[in-house]
């Protein structure tokens, strides 16, 4: 019963973060995926006229980059200079890359003992623009 709770609950999708933030990236580079989305969300519920405490925590992140490409980690990813979850476009374009969570959850029962549920519940998250463009360096006389 506290399982089919847990996967019924709406729990927030993850924000995606791309970096470059301007919605642009150049073919050939690192482009860098993040989120700040890692910490639990509870939500109380009742069940047969208890208080169920149901908490979600994310336990992987699912990376679709929309080019064919997908990666999925346990890691959230990290800010620049960090670079640990990069994708590289090889083809200029429009993207519309994507990031899924996959929520763990636990319960208790008032102020009892945590318990695991088992299972786990994906979240698709809403798509981002991002454009792949070529730059080629240009020597400006600064005078």
């Amino acid at each position: 019963m506290v399982a089919r709770a847990f996967r019924r609950l709406t729990w927030p999708a993850s924000t995606l973060v791309i970096q470059p933030t301007n919605g642009r990236t150049l073919v050939n580079f690192d482009t860098n995926f993040y989120t700040t989305d890692t910490e639990p969300i509870t939500q109380t519920v009742r069940l047969l006229g208890r208080p169920i405490t149901i908490e979600a925590t994310p336990v992987q992140y699912h990376w679709h980059f929309d080019d064919g490409a997908s990666l999925t980690t346990e890691e959230p990813g990290a800010a620049y200079p960090e670079l640990t979850i990069t994708h590289r476009y090889l083809t200029t374009g429009r993207y519309r890359p994507s990031l899924d969570t996959t929520y763990g959850g636990r319960y208790r029962v008032g102020n009892g003992p945590w318990q695991q549920i088992p299972g786990t519940h994906t979240v698709a998250g809403a798509a981002q623009s991002l454009r792949a463009i070529e730059a080629s360096p240009t020597l400006v006389d600064p005078d």
